[in-house]
């Protein structure tokens, strides 16, 4: 491309900040214009559920770069303005404000947006949910008065913010409607381990209940759980998942991925979406990854950064397959953990455990009917993950007895 051309990127989120910064360190001279509708800078989600939760850091800690970063770098940075529009024809995108700007390569990473319960008493103040700098700072000082909280979803998300919650000396108690905690993502062993790691700090649990609604008149005063029975409350936590922003994409006929088979803005290994110019990175893009041979949408930090440094390379021009093994942590109690790999929903598999749980430090993989391991964990271990993403990469089968004796180094499984 000829530097008086312009990328503009929709969603000043950490993919599309990442983007930004990859152009200018690869070269690229011409226009960037970054458009985001929050009105704060582009910023990290993970300090949010982790040292902002705990009231150790401030959310100004989880930017990635202050004003004048972007002002030296030339970046148009946009914030407070939404995109409304995208005209692949024309090559534009409209805001909020009716005007247009041009573009000559597009990238969409607007990220997802928290799913919300739909049930009586729903708006009830001190009812939160965790996914903006505001939601998280909100969080924090309603956790400084130690009130009595109930986190509904035994995920990630919940249970980040179940430890923050009990850290700051809050009454816990987690309603999941599952049989354990994490079971969708780590299958109903390994989240059973994390969740009775979670009773051993003072955590309640409440399996295999919903919620039907939630008690109050002019606050949240309790949950009203399947069966009937109240638990009660002065603040509650929901946190039920995600959903990816796709409807800009929708709108402007760029393929998405349908209810039956995913979700997410549909791309080639580089990034590219069905339309020409435009791209996707972040929570949004569901990408043809080489290495797995299927189409994969991941919602954690590293996808973010990973996707946006290559969507980036791949506007400007580069030879881009994009491969990364998907990547994840998470900090609790005094639990730290490390994610590598993907297992399919769907997917049958073994779980080896390498190491014993009950120490606090032990890796477990998830290994395919053939041995091949899918996916691997550590608490606690740390500098196992990259032995784990090496196996993963190799695609090698795996002696499982071998894998689980401590006495076998990693790589020489």
């Amino acid at each position: 491309m000829a530097d008086a051309e312009q990328i503009v990127i929709v969603g000043a989120s950490l993919a599309g900040a990442t983007a930004a910064e990859t152009l200018r360190k690869d070269g690229w001279s011409g226009a960037v214009v970054l458009i985001g509708s929050e009105q704060s800078l582009p910023y990290e989600r993970p300090p949010l559920s982790k040292g902002v939760l705990l009231g150790k850091d401030e959310t100004s800690s989880a930017q990635l770069h202050d004003q004048q970063w972007y002002d030296d770098n030339n970046i148009d940075l946009r914030l407070g303005t939404t995109v409304t529009a995208i005209d692949p024809a024309a090559h534009t995108v409209t805001l909020d404000d009716g005007s247009q700007v041009p573009y000559t390569k597009l990238l969409i990473a607007t990220g997802s947006r928290v799913r919300t319960l739909d049930v009586p008493g729903a708006d009830l103040p001190g009812v939160h949910y965790l996914r903006t700098a505001e939601e998280a700072q909100a969080l924090t000082d309603a956790y400084a008065a130690k009130p009595r909280v109930v986190v509904v979803g035994a995920g990630w998300i919940g249970l980040e913010a179940a430890s923050a919650a009990r850290e700051r000396g809050c009454e816990v108690t987690v309603v999941e409607p599952q049989s354990t905690a994490l079971a969708s993502v780590l299958g109903e062993e390994v989240g059973e381990l994390f969740a009775e790691f979670h009773r051993q700090h003072g955590v309640q649990f409440r399996f295999g209940t919903g919620v039907d609604g939630f008690e109050g008149t002019d606050k949240v005063t309790g949950v009203r759980v399947s069966g009937g029975e109240v638990i009660p409350a002065d603040l509650v936590v929901v946190g039920v998942g995600v959903q990816p922003n796709t409807e800009l994409a929708e709108q402007a006929g760029i393929e998405v991925a349908t209810r039956d088979n995913g979700s997410g803005i549909v791309t080639g290994a580089d990034l590219q979406t069905s339309v020409a110019d435009v791209y996707a990175a972040g929570d949004v893009v569901r990408w043809d990854h080489p290495l797995f041979g299927r189409f994969v949408r991941v919602e954690h930090w590293q996808n973010a950064k990973d996707t946006g440094t290559s969507a980036a390379k791949a506007m400007l021009g580069q030879d881009v397959a994009h491969d990364a093994i998907p990547f994840f942590f998470t900090d609790q109690f005094d639990l730290g953990m490390e994610y590598a790999g993907e297992v399919p929903r769907g997917t049958s598999y073994q779980v080896v455990l390498r190491g014993d749980p009950k120490s606090g430090a032990y890796v477990a993989f998830w290994l395919s009917d053939d041995h091949h391991v899918l996916a691997g964990m550590h608490v606690n271990t740390w500098g196992a993950i990259d032995a784990v993403q090496s196996l993963i990469r190799s695609g090698k089968q795996v002696d499982p007895a071998r894998l689980a004796d401590t006495s076998v180094d990693l790589a020489d499984v």
